[in-house]
């Protein structure tokens, strides 16, 4: 049986750009690289987040059927704010979306793969979860 997901493998134009993206957003280490490849781990694994360059021509992922997004949880308010601030002054837009359940920011990497930073917040709920999502202000948090 599957214990956990292994790794997520994303395609982007540009290797050490969207390298730097990742270690300064997620505070992922680079653990290897071969070639056209880039290699990030948190620590515990050899990679939880492979990087397949492309080149600068390919095509930007399409709305549609596919990945939506690959989602990375921070354990506090805290941590999530800093996330937004590291964002924030790389410019990249941000949704923050409160969803009841968690607390989420929606964006971008350089090469357009969607991504999602939460906080699981189901244990501060009050009612059941019915579905609503909300904007938020991360740096209230």
């Amino acid at each position: 049986m599957v214990a956990h997901l292994g790794h997520v493998h994303l395609k982007v134009r540009d290797v050490e750009r969207v390298g730097s993206f990742y270690t300064d957003v997620f505070d992922l280490a680079i653990t290897e690289r071969v070639g056209r490849y880039a290699f990030l781990s948190f620590g515990e694994q050899h990679h939880d987040v492979a990087l397949q360059g492309v080149g600068a021509d390919a095509p930007t992922p399409a709305p549609g059927v596919g990945l939506y997004h690959a989602a990375f949880e921070v354990e506090s308010s805290d941590e999530l704010r800093a996330v937004y601030e590291t964002l924030d002054e790389r410019s990249v837009d941000v949704s923050p979306v409160d969803h009841g359940i968690s607390k989420a920011l929606y964006f971008d990497d350089p090469s357009g793969n969607g991504l999602e930073v939460y906080l699981d917040t189901r244990d501060t709920m009050e009612e059941d979860w019915v579905g609503t999502n909300s904007r938020f202000d991360p740096t209230a948090l």
